[in-house]
């Protein structure tokens, strides 16, 4: 023992205790999946603070030079039957009554119940001290090494302070309409029972305004049930708010809803409120379901096998190499989902799995914080088989259920933590869109891949847009980068117009039996609307020098290896409610789109003049330049800076009537050139998440009073955008365009990357080149091309009313096996839904 202590003294000054603040990896390793459950245990480091499995614990041993590692392992204990089991071994779950998590009558969250043990281990020795040995050391030692233990013990590991452990859907505000609610004296009074929609007849999902007592159905769900939107329509037009749920009308409450907040509410003087028609509260009982049992029902479906699920059908559980399960951390299905797709595609295999050694040779002293390092791990985890292995049995400790659905899996807490700090949606619990995350995770593998290979690569492409003014027929020509096609769905193209108009007709007739109806589109017809030309009515066309109509048309300037394809099913209805459209659509298994390649200018073919239109004018600016001059020495942009940017007034004017920010207006208008109001709209619910959406307009290169001098830009915002392999002067330069801001920055420097390596910098922040003139042209993106024909190889699929509630689940083709990947769940798949997915992926076949 007296070697043991000499050793710990040796390396005391190394030992620390954790402080408020340290951040604590004891629940998995920093390189790998690991965890204290796992074979050989976790050794944290007991000066950073860092997890790590058996398999690296030497590597970094040998790096860091550290030598003191709290050794956790953690085995299951046998749970204990119930007094009241149901004779299966295990106690009946009791059924939520509330929307809620971790709480009492919420949804169970699964509490493992765990032995733990701790020693140290000092290495390369591994010589292993426990609790009691520390007894037997002097003092200093043992107060060191025993505060350090405790405060690792203690405290809450990064993944536990990440994950929501409580959640309560039911906590409603009062309403702010409750307190002086004005009701109408207009006689009318409610009978106890018997309601009927005042306009449609219908019977159920009744509501009653309680400013006049109007009863109006509900809103009308994703799938066609619900009511027609009568209630809705009715507040539209009065403006009453709030509205009483009949039905869930108890001594103890009821339903409130007000239409102005947008929310499930408490009206404190219900009773009252209620009374006023003839209600009495305490003699009602309680006939229809509530808007939380509601919830939670669609809640309870979330996990069984549904149409998408394929339920009704006995799925083959699959285990090994590429068919690993991940875990759901709380509404985190679109992230599973859009990774197991990613890691079949061979680029991102290539770069992150195959190189995991020299990845993991190369990781920096926190590899918690490193993207390439998290994006290979989880790379590794999916495709290894390491983690797909079947779930232990909750019954016994010692024994995996050979045929049970769930697996061990992989929980990817420091990735999606890693992938989603400081962006307001990813960073969070909520539910997010699929397509959205998959573009994001594209725009951090482009920042993270300026050296070396880039697997996004695989999915860019070029689109060619081509205008043609219908005046001088003369043609303008333009290419971006994208990386997914967006196919809109023409629901007046439905193949079965019949049917869907008779479940209309009997829905309206208040046929509460009727079945709902799915619109059947054919895949054919959305190809013919993405591709046919859009009539611009506003086009400024610089041949004729007023505005006229133009045709668009979009084409395919390159093919693209891997071939991404949304299907437009969230839209906003003429309420601007969002909706989702309830589609099937029959999309093929193999793909030409060799009539879709572009073909530039014709021969023959007259292009405008490239001519800017003249700028809009305010009534108190001065000009003191011409259209192209440069206003100052300073100023690098087209225009003097004390003209306005060229923005179609009446444009900005009809969106700001829509009550979107007039700044949001012209940023739309201006960054869409003009091409009207349904292109501005179009960005505008792009962007609407955007934390600068209402922010003024800032022009890439002006240098107007706005714009912050080369003392003002932030030193911390400069490292931040250098560390990502920018030049001090690049980043400045990024900076001084976006004054100052970070998030814009950034955004800005990877849409300027061809600009900003071509041209020299001067430690003013200034292009040698300073005239558009002087520039060489600078080189085009790096893209792929082939022949235009596909295979379909996987597919991402959502359930639910939008893209910020529901579940995710994919289905991916391996091996000529179509596989579902449902969280943790991975089946052979019997019946892929292929006509009802979101997010479709596509592989060129080689000719």
């Amino acid at each position: 023992m007296a070697d043991v202590s000499e050793v710990l003294m040796s390396v005391l000054s190394t030992i620390r205790v954790p402080k408020p603040g340290d951040r604590v990896h004891k629940d998995e390793c920093a390189l790998s999946f690991s965890s204290p459950e796992s074979e050989g245990g976790l050794y944290v480091c007991m000066n950073s603070f860092l997890g790590f499995g058996s398999q690296y614990v030497e590597r970094h041993h040998a790096r860091a030079g550290q030598r003191a590692y709290l050794h956790i392992t953690r085995t299951r204990k046998a749970k204990k039957e119930d007094d009241n089991n149901s004779g299966s071994g295990h106690p009946p779950k009791k059924k939520p009554t509330r929307l809620a998590i971790g709480i009492e009558g919420g949804f169970d969250v699964e509490q493992e119940h765990y032995e733990e043990d701790y020693k140290v281990v000092i290495f390369p020795e591994r010589q292993e001290v426990t609790s009691e040995d520390l007894g037997a050391m002097p003092d200093v030692v043992k107060e060191r090494v025993s505060l350090s233990m405790a405060g690792i013990i203690a405290a809450d590991s990064v993944s536990h302070a990440l994950q929501v452990q409580q959640w309560d859907g039911e906590v409603r505000q009062e309403s702010r309409f409750a307190a002086d609610l004005k009701q109408l004296d207009n006689g009318v009074k409610i009978p106890p029972s018997g309601w009927r929609c005042e306009v449609c007849g219908l019977q159920e999902n009744l509501w009653m305004n309680l400013t006049d007592g109007k009863v109006l159905c509900g809103r009308r769900y994703f799938d066609g049930s619900g009511g027609n939107n009568h209630a809705l329509l009715y507040f539209q037009e009065t403006g009453y708010p709030l509205a009483v749920k009949l039905g869930t009308i108890t001594p103890d409450g009821a339903d409130v809803y007000s239409y102005d907040e947008d929310d499930m509410v408490l009206d404190s003087k219900l009773p009252e409120h209620l009374s006023h028609f003839g209600i009495d509260m305490m003699t009602m009982e309680k006939t229809e379901r509530t808007m939380t049992e509601l919830e939670i029902a669609v809640n309870q479906r979330v996990g069984e096998w549904e149409v998408i699920q394929e339920s009704g059908t006995t799925l083959r559980p699959l285990f090994g190499p590429g068919l690993t399960g991940m875990k759901n951390l709380g509404n985190s299905c679109y992230l599973n989902s859009v990774m197991q797709v990613l890691f079949t595609v061979p680029d991102f295999v290539s770069k992150y799995v195959s190189n995991m050694d020299k990845i993991m040779d190369e990781a920096p002293s926190d590899p918690t914080q490193d993207f390439k390092i998290q994006v290979a791990k989880l790379g590794y985890g999916l495709s290894s088989g390491d983690y797909s292995k079947p779930a232990p049995d909750p019954g016994d400790e010692n024994a995996a259920a050979e045929h049970k659905d769930y697996q061990i899996g992989i929980a990817p807490r420091m990735f999606k933590a890693l992938v989603g700090r400081g962006h307001p949606e990813f960073s969070t619990n909520r539910q997010q869109d699929a397509q959205e995350f998959l573009l994001h995770f594209i725009n951090m593998v482009e920042r993270n891949c300026r050296s070396g290979p880039n697997p996004s690569e695989a999915f860019r492409f070029l689109v060619e847009e081509k205008i043609v003014c219908q005046q001088s027929r003369k043609a303008k020509y333009t290419q971006r980068v994208d990386y997914i096609i967006q196919l809109p769905v023409p629901m007046d193209q439905a193949i079965n117009t019949d049917e869907l108009q008779e479940a209309e007709r009997r829905r309206e007739n208040g046929d509460s039996t009727a079945t709902p109806v799915r619109a059947q589109i054919p895949f054919a017809v959305c190809m013919a609307a993405l591709s046919e030309p859009e009539l611009l009515t506003d086009f400024w066309s610089s041949a004729v020098q007023t505005k006229t109509t133009a045709t668009k048309t979009t084409r395919f300037a390159s093919f693209p290896d891997h071939l991404v394809i949304q299907i437009k099913k969230f839209t906003f209805g003429l309420d601007w409610v969002p909706k989702k459209l309830d589609v099937s659509i029959d999309v093929p298994d193999t793909l030409d789109l060799s009539a879709l390649r572009a073909l530039g200018q014709q021969p023959g073919e007259e292009l405008l003049p490239e001519v800017a239109p003249p700028p809009l004018m305010t009534p108190d600016v001065e000009v003191k330049g011409i259209l192209g001059s440069h206003g100052n020495e300073e100023d690098d942009s087209l225009y003097s800076p004390l003209l306005s940017p060229v923005l179609d007034d009446s444009t900005v004017s009809q969106l700001c009537d829509m009550g979107f920010p007039l700044e949001a207006c012209r940023k739309a208008v201006y960054y869409t050139g003009n091409t009207g109001i349904d292109s501005a709209m179009n960005w505008l619910m792009g962007h609407i998440d955007d934390p600068d959406f209402s922010a003024p307009l800032v022009l890439p290169g002006c240098s107007g009073g706005t714009t912050p001098t080369m003392e003002s830009i932030s030193e911390e915002h400069l490292a931040t955008i250098v560390s990502m392999g920018f030049s001090r002067e690049q980043a400045t330069k990024a900076l001084r365009a976006t004054s100052n801001t970070l998030e814009r920055a950034v955004d800005w420097i990877f849409s300027h990357l061809d600009d900003l390596e071509s041209m020299e910098v001067s430690e003013g922040g200034r292009s040698a080149a300073e005239s558009e003139a002087a520039r060489e042209p600078p080189p085009g993106p790096c893209v792929r091309d082939g022949p235009g024909k596909y295979e379909l190889f996987a597919f991402i699929s959502h359930m639910g009313t939008s893209t910020m509630c529901g579940h995710y689940v994919c289905h991916i083709k391996k091996d000529q096996q179509w596989v579902i990947f449902n969280d943790q769940k991975v089946c052979a798949s019997e019946k892929p839904p292929k006509d009802l997915g979101y997010l479709y992926f596509y592989r060129r076949v080689a000719e």
